[in-house]
């Protein structure tokens, strides 16, 4: 296993790629081969993000300051919208709330879809991911490359900053909290007790987008090289490595088919594996709208939510 270490100089790091790294983006799409599967609703931009809770669907889209919530039920009807203090960058479903990170805002917001009231809280940095451990309020600091450790009043109670270039993301699975560093495209383990970082692991070539899953993984897509990782989190080990050629970027989780959905942007297309075995077995493969980039699931319905960044609208299948 490789662990993190204190010297972040080029050479000295057995967990930087290159000299000078960059996060890795989604592969450009071409145009569209095929219809794309289910329907598709149209949106007034890009599409930066999905999640998904109790038959709503949010979607943030780049250039606005606001969230639209959608009902899954009759996704063409006209969404709510759901103002914010600035563009989100990321969203993800916690306890059945959305939860919205604003990294030029300063803020996260936690969305109630029932009432589409927004709570903002703010942090002292960029947030671009949150997690949910216990009563705690874990939350990504990408610029300050630090994840900031808030109590059940959302009050700062600790921060871990050692050994990170860069926290894009942070997940709590099968009882352990990891950082994603898009930058050193690596996976690190949390000590919340002593906040420290603890063991790393490289995430491929170009660590993506990230996710968990029932079993207490989390899962990671690999841009540069096409894959999709699982990493247990206590200890932080490697468990799987799926090759996912054309593009692999966006993924989602169906608990109730224990399905893993990634979206292949190179092909316009979105994959579905299953993922109880010792290896992910290849489930669906259905076309898409252009650069699928972004993708949730409806945990009610198995719904599978694809957001086009080419402003080709936002796609609903039923598998």
């Amino acid at each position: 296993m490789l662990t993190g270490c204190s010297d972040t100089g080029a050479g000295g790091d057995q967990l930087q790629v290159v000299e000078d790294p960059e996060r890795a983006s989604a592969a450009p799409s071409p145009a569209t081969a095929e219809e794309p599967a289910g329907r598709v609703v149209p949106a007034d931009s890009d599409v930066t993000d999905l999640a998904a809770a109790d038959g709503t669907l949010a979607a943030a889209l780049a250039g606005e300051d606001a969230v639209q919530l959608h009902d899954l039920d009759e996704p063409e009807a006209d969404p709510r919208t759901v103002p914010l203090p600035g563009e989100a960058d990321s969203l993800r479903t916690i306890d059945g709330t959305i939860v919205a990170t604003m990294p030029d805002a300063g803020a996260f917001a936690r969305i109630d879809v029932a009432t589409g009231k927004a709570e903002v809280v703010d942090v002292d940095g960029a947030p671009t991911g949150v997690a949910a451990d216990g009563e705690r309020t874990l939350v990504a600091l990408r610029d300050a490359k630090a994840v900031q450790v808030l109590d059940a009043h959302d009050s700062p109670v600790g921060t871990v900053r050692d050994d990170l270039y860069s926290a894009d993301d942070v997940l709590v699975a099968g009882g352990g909290a990891v950082v994603l560093d898009r930058l050193r495209t690596a996976v690190f383990s949390l000590d919340l007790a002593d906040d420290t970082i603890g063991e790393g692991l490289r995430a491929g070539q170009g660590a993506a987008d990230a996710t968990t899953d029932e079993y207490g993984r989390v899962l990671v897509t690999d841009a540069r090289n096409g894959a999709l990782l699982a990493f247990d989190t206590d200890p932080l080990l490697l468990r799987q490595r799926q090759p996912v050629p054309g593009g692999a970027y966006g993924v989602a989780y169906d608990a109730k088919r224990h399905v893993a959905w990634v979206t292949l942007t190179e092909r316009n297309e979105v994959v579905g594996y299953d993922v109880r075995g010792g290896q992910p077995e290849e489930k669906f493969r259905l076309p898409t709208v252009r650069q699928p980039d972004s993708v949730t699931v409806d945990e009610r319905t198995s719904q599978v939510i694809i957001g086009s960044a080419a402003e080709e609208g936002i796609q609903v299948i039923t598998p």
